[in-house]
C-alpha cells in the first residue's frame, strides 16, 4: 500500500469544501430554486470518516433532495456542537455522544441521525508498546485530534473503564495529521483516533493493535447534530439532509469498493491511495456501521447508558433527559 501523504494543504480543504453559491431569483414557470443549508465538518472534510457526506454530495444525492448544501469546518465536534446549537449552521457532523457533553451546558442540539451501531473512536496502538488493554496505557503517550474533538472524550471514557484518568497519560493534541504521524515515528505509543488514520501509520510498517471500544464502554459512532430551533422550525429541511446522508452511508455499505473509487474521484487529492480509502471504508461497512435496526437509528438505550456511564466517571456533571439528546423522526 503506497504511503499516504503527510498533509492537507489549505487548497486542497477548500477544493473539497465545494462551497456553492445561494441559487439567484428564477423566472415564472421554471423550476423552484433550491433550498439552503449548511453542514459544518469537525475536521478536514477530504477524510474519509466523511464518506457519507462526500457521497452524497458527490453524487447528487443532495441535490436530487433540492438542496443548495455550503460546507465549512469547525475545531472538533464540540465546537460543531456549540456552533449548530448558536444557529450559525443547519446541521453539522458530531459522535453521536456530543449532546450528553454540551446540553449540561446549555447548548440545545440533538443527533438526528447516526453513521452506524457501534463506535467511531479507535485504540489504535503500536503492537511494539505492549499495550493490550486501556491499563496498559498508564503511563503512555497517546495522541488525540485536539481537546475539544469527542474522540478526545471517548478516550477519557476507555481510561475511565480502566480506572485512569488523563493525569496518567500523556495525553497530545496533534491535529488531523499528526495524530498518527507521532504513532508512525513511535514519538506516541498510540493515538485515539478514527479508521482513516489507520492506513497511513501501517503504510510506514508499522505493526498496530486495535482496541475495540465497544469492549469497554457503549462508545457512540458519528451523527449528524441540529438545534431544536432547526427541528421546531424547519423538519423538512433536516430531514432532507439526513436522507441524502444515509443514502452515502448506504452506498459504502453496500460497496465499499465502488464508494472508494467515487470517493477518490471526487476528492482528487487521493487519487493513487485507491487501496488506503478502499480498506477504510471496508472497515467503517464491518465495524462501525453495523448493528442498527434502522439505518441511522439512535439507540436511546445505548446513549442513556454510555451517559450514566460519563456520570459515573466524572466526566459531567448533569444528567440530561435521554429525550433530550436525540430524535429518530428523521430517518427511513
Amino acid at each position: 500500500m503506497s504511503t499516504l501523504k503527510s498533509g492537507i494543504s489549505r487548497r486542497t480543504v477548500c477544493t473539497a469544501l465545494g462551497a456553492s453559491t445561494v441559487a439567484g431569483l428564477v423566472p415564472f414557470g421554471t423550476a423552484r430554486a433550491a433550498e439552503s443549508a449548511s453542514y459544518l465538518f469537525p475536521a478536514p472534510p477530504v477524510l474519509p470518516a466523511f464518506g457519507p457526506i462526500q457521497l452524497a454530495k458527490g453524487r447528487g444525492y443532495f441535490e436530487k433532495a433540492g438542496l443548495e448544501m455550503n460546507f465549512m469546518v469547525g475545531r472538533g465536534g464540540v465546537d460543531v456542537a456549540q456552533q449548530v446549537g448558536a444557529g450559525n449552521a443547519t446541521v453539522g457532523g458530531i459522535v453521536a455522544d456530543g449532546p450528553i457533553l454540551v446540553r449540561g451546558n446549555g447548548v440545545p442540539v440533538k443527533i438526528v441521525c447516526v453513521f452506524g451501531g457501534r463506535g467511531f473512536m479507535q485504540m489504535v496502538v503500536r503492537e511494539d508498546s505492549g499495550i493490550t488493554k486501556p491499563a496498559d496505557l498508564k503511563g503512555k503517550t497517546i495522541t488525540v485530534m485536539s481537546y475539544q474533538d469527542t474522540t478526545y472524550y471517548a478516550l477519557l471514557g476507555l481510561l475511565a473503564s480502566a480506572g485512569l484518568t488523563k493525569a496518567d497519560v500523556n495525553i497530545q493534541s496533534a491535529g488531523p495529521t499528526g495524530v498518527w504521524q507521532l504513532v508512525a515515528a513511535g514519538k506516541a505509543a498510540g493515538m485515539a483516533g478514527v479508521p482513516d488514520w489507520i492506513p497511513p501509520v501501517q503504510a510506514e510498517n508499522v505493526k498496530v493493535t486495535i482496541l475495540q471500544t465497544e469492549d469497554y464502554f457503549p462508545h457512540m459512532a458519528q451523527g449528524i447534530a441540529t438545534s431544536d430551533d432547526m427541528i421546531k422550525k424547519r423538519p423538512d429541511l433536516v430531514k432532507k439532509i439526513v436522507g441524502a446522508a444515509l443514502r452515502g452511508m448506504k452506498d459504502i455499505i453496500d460497496d465499499p469498493a465502488g464508494a472508494a473509487a467515487d470517493f477518490v474521484k471526487f476528492l482528487p487529492s487521493w487519487q493513487g491511495k485507491e487501496g488506503a480509502i478502499k480498506w477504510t471504508f471496508e472497515y467503517y461497512a464491518k465495524n462501525v456501521y453495523t448493528g442498527q435496526k434502522r439505518l441511522g437509528e439512535v439507540d436511546g438505550a445505548r446513549l442513556a447508558k454510555l451517559q450514566d456511564f460519563y456520570i459515573d466517571k466524572g466526566i459531567i456533571q448533569n444528567k440530561i433527559a435521554v429525550g433530550d439528546l436525540f430524535t429518530n423522526e428523521f430517518i427511513g
